[in-house]
């Protein structure tokens, strides 16, 4: 039997597009990845199958436009795919939002944003030579981001930089937990440009390169043993002055910081993988109480008052979660209102943490067998205890935003 849809189409008024990709995302997900996740986590091996079976159904453009081939799902239709693979396989949804946002980014994100006509028309000309990668030879892109500082958070430039040379750029640089790392064809990294080797490091300098993974001086370093999302490989990745020509440009000099600035929502990418994980716990858990888990007694429990009540709860806060996560995407828009921009975060901080208080509340109504590795609650357990740590917006930083956007409004110091 297949599973219901995480956000039923006529119940959430999605769009025919929104149900449709939504729908082939969890027919894949349920029959291909989810008998596929336990060893992935188990190995900590990327799930280099479940790769291969998004090419064949065409996801891999998902976000690429219409006019260029790809599917043209914007961020909303893009989020509530997502989360129906979350739902399956936490490791390959988090790894297919690093290369989602390339083709988001580039594509729906940055057509809503003004351009003067010469710098759209090369924008159109470098992101069609990624795209076409991507449909023809189902090339798969990663995204380092994080590099152990303030950077991912939005608080300073970029470490990893970028110096101008003729034909292209050197790139020198490490990111951290790096997802796909050894495994993606493309790196999209964002550098800080340098016009000379010493020159100042200015967030708004920042540059989108695809660096090839066979480049010289590209190379993938460290262990790789988490606690959860261990399907991700996110190893340590090098640049030591790689040349990369000018043609690897996934964007114009100068428009990402505008992008970063006026797209907040863009920062939200990460969720669908843990709504998709919370309602994976909560499904898991009706299923186990009713006798129906394939490979298990057909012993029901679901007559005793302690699991109805805990039920009960788990079901409150699933519904929450959705509410307000389906309101922050459907608002995402450039440049948002305080309100709209204090509910992403809201919404941001609410799936990160219910998730994994989901898991736990439904490892402590299933009882001792959820502690076994032949289910899936602790790997549910696992993977979702990692989510509230994910720079740009951890739930920290979401809290601390939520408390002085709040206090504050724009340009207002203690001083006033």
């Amino acid at each position: 039997m297949t599973d219901a849809p995480i956000f039923d189409p006529d119940s959430w008024r999605l769009s025919g597009k929104q149900g449709e990709l939504a729908e082939r995302a969890r027919t894949l997900a349920a029959e291909r990845f989810a008998p596929r996740a336990a060893g992935y986590d188990r190995d900590a091996v990327f799930p280099t199958e479940n790769y291969r079976d998004l090419a064949d159904a065409g996801l891999l453009g998902i976000c690429i436009p219409e006019a260029e081939g790809g599917l043209g799902a914007d961020l909303k239709t893009y989020m509530l795919t997502a989360a129906e693979i979350g739902r399956y396989c936490g490791a390959t949804a988090l790894t297919f939002n690093m290369h989602v946002s390339s083709c988001l980014w580039t594509g729906d994100l940055l057509d809503q944003l003004e351009m003067d006509p010469a710098t759209r028309a090369m924008h159109h000309d470098m992101r069609r030579v990624h795209y076409r990668r991507i449909l023809d030879l189902g090339i798969v892109y990663a995204q380092p981001f994080s590099e152990g500082g303030a950077a991912a958070a939005g608080f300073k430039a970029f470490g990893t930089t970028a110096l101008k040379v003729d034909g292209g750029w050197r790139i020198n640089g490490k990111k951290i937990f790096a997802s796909l790392a050894g495994h993606a064809d493309y790196y999209g990294a964002l550098c800080t440009a340098l016009k000379e080797p010493d020159g100042p490091q200015l967030r708004r300098n920042t540059m989108y390169l695809a660096v090839p993974a066979n480049a010289e001086g590209v190379r993938v370093e460290g262990p790789w043993d988490p606690l959860g999302m261990r399907g991700t490989v996110s190893r340590t990745l090098v640049f030591e002055n790689v040349f990369v020509p000018e043609t690897e440009q996934l964007m114009p000099q100068g428009v990402y910081a505008a992008a970063a600035s006026r797209w907040p929502h863009m920062f939200m990418t990460l969720t669908p993988t843990y709504m998709g994980i919370a309602q994976a716990c909560y499904d898991f858990t009706v299923a186990y109480l009713r006798g129906e888990v394939p490979g298990t007694p057909p012993v029901k429990r679901r007559m005793y008052p302690t699991k109805q009540i805990a039920v009960a709860n788990m079901k409150v806060m699933l519904e929450q979660t959705k509410a307000i996560w389906f309101q922050a995407i459907s608002e995402a828009r450039p440049d948002p209102g305080k309100d709209s921009l204090m509910r992403a975060w809201v919404a941001q901080h609410t799936v990160m943490e219910n998730a994994n208080e989901l898991a736990q509340l439904a490892i402590r109504t299933c009882g001792g067998q959820s502690m076994l590795r032949s289910l899936p609650l602790e790997r549910f357990y696992r993977d979702s205890r990692c989510g509230s740590l994910m720079l740009p917006w951890t739930a920290e930083l979401c809290l601390d935003k939520l408390g002085k956007g709040a206090l504050y409004e724009a340009g207002e110091t203690d001083d006033d």
